[in-house]
């Protein structure tokens, strides 16, 4: 916490402001749409719609595209399920892509040639794309619009894990048709739970808002004629949120110097490389750290992670790709081996403000001393 999140906190119950809409919800979503557009003429216009999650903007945003039933989606396989899962709420298919092995996100050129491989199989393009900027690395997003282009097909920018990332010169988030921002309790900024959808204009804004908030018709009884949705932030949360944005740039900052340091040591750790921004276009916000680990250390993944829970320091396995999840087994995919590979040598480490350089030095070391060790018990 900033510190300043209990100001915003004392002022929503002063005025008894602590439903679902309120002066801390403006205030948050234009903190927001500053951060993301200012200075970016590309982003002029953008809007931002605080929710409840970051899951809810991505089916918000689906339900704004029109996917429904019988539609398909294309996706980035290597994810967290939340990317996926909101296809499935629609009716929709999810098609899974692999990923590229220099951002581990959506490869270009295999959505290319899925979405052709769909068109020929099914007689109807896909409905929309998501592409994920996964641990803060920005996809290579140009082209996967460029893609979206050739096809007319809307994309999605799932920037949950990004913000503050930047990909040449726009801030992540503000890719595409829509964006996605999560505040979870383990992303750069939290809201204790919430997300936003970053819109291309204030009429998206308004149908956004129109569906998390039940799609009640603008009468004076109650009218429905859409399906809507319990999907707006509390005043409460976005005074957290308020609070959390004076201390972004100093978190952006933190997980920067860290994973600068990381990079650093590791290139000293034979076995071990650290995953970091693949060309200058890319800067990450590096929400999380991740390494990668040769089999031939002996050393896997898991080694690691219980080698650490040992010592009360939490890392986590990559995500496993939605192609190989049993919820999906029988969705279609288009798959290179980058995400299957990654998934079996990966970790992700500690970065989050609470880690000092010194804790980076320790892991470091623990890492060493557990590869050097595998490795002797090999020979």
């Amino acid at each position: 916490m900033s510190g300043a999140e209990q100001k915003f906190i004392d002022e929503a119950f002063a005025e008894e402001w602590v439903v679902p809409l309120g002066p801390n919800v403006d205030g948050f979503e234009e903190d927001l749409r500053r951060f993301l557009t200012e200075g970016d003429p590309a982003s002029e216009g953008k809007q931002v719609a605080a929710l409840s999650a970051g899951t809810a903007a991505i089916h918000l945003a689906l339900v704004l595209l029109g996917v429904g039933k019988d539609d398909e989606v294309m996706c980035q396989s290597f994810t967290f399920s939340a990317s996926a899962n909101p296809i499935v709420y629609q009716g929709a298919t999810p098609v899974f892509v692999d990923s590229e092995p220099e951002s581990w996100n959506m490869d270009p050129a295999l959505l290319d040639e899925a979405i052709a491989d769909r068109i020929a199989k099914t007689g109807r393009k896909p409905k929309a794309i998501i592409a994920v900027d996964l641990y803060g690395m920005p996809a290579r997003l140009d082209e996967i619009c460029a893609v979206g282009r050739k096809w007319a097909i809307p994309v999605v920018e799932d920037a949950a894990e990004a913000l503050g990332s930047v990909y040449k010169g726009h801030k992540c988030g503000t890719y595409g048709d829509f964006g996605i921002l999560s505040f979870n309790g383990n992303k750069m900024i939290t809201t204790s739970g919430g997300g936003a959808l970053v819109c291309p204009d204030v009429e998206a804004k308004k149908r956004a808002v129109f569906f998390a908030t039940q799609a009640r018709e603008p009468l004076p009884y109650y009218q429905h004629k859409h399906i809507g949705f319990n999907y707006r932030l509390s005043n409460i949360s976005a005074g957290i949120g308020r609070g959390q944005m004076t201390v972004l740039e100093k978190y952006i900052a933190h997980h920067r110097r860290l994973a600068a340091l990381y990079e650093e040591l590791f290139a000293a750790v034979p076995g071990v490389t650290y995953h970091s921004n693949p060309t200058p276009d890319s800067d990450s916000n590096y929400w999380l750290s991740t390494i990668e680990i040769d089999p031939a250390t002996g050393c896997s993944p898991d080694d690691l992670r219980l080698h650490f829970a040992a010592l009360n320091v939490e890392t986590r396995l990559l995500w496993k790709p939605m192609h190989l999840q049993p919820v999906y087994a029988d969705a279609p995919a288009y798959v290179n081996g980058v995400s299957e590979h990654l998934f079996g040598r990966g970790l992700c480490i500690p970065s989050g403000p609470w880690v000092t350089e010194e804790d980076v030095r320790m892991i470091v070391r623990e890492t060493a001393y557990l590869i050097s060790s595998q490795s002797a018990s090999l020979t």
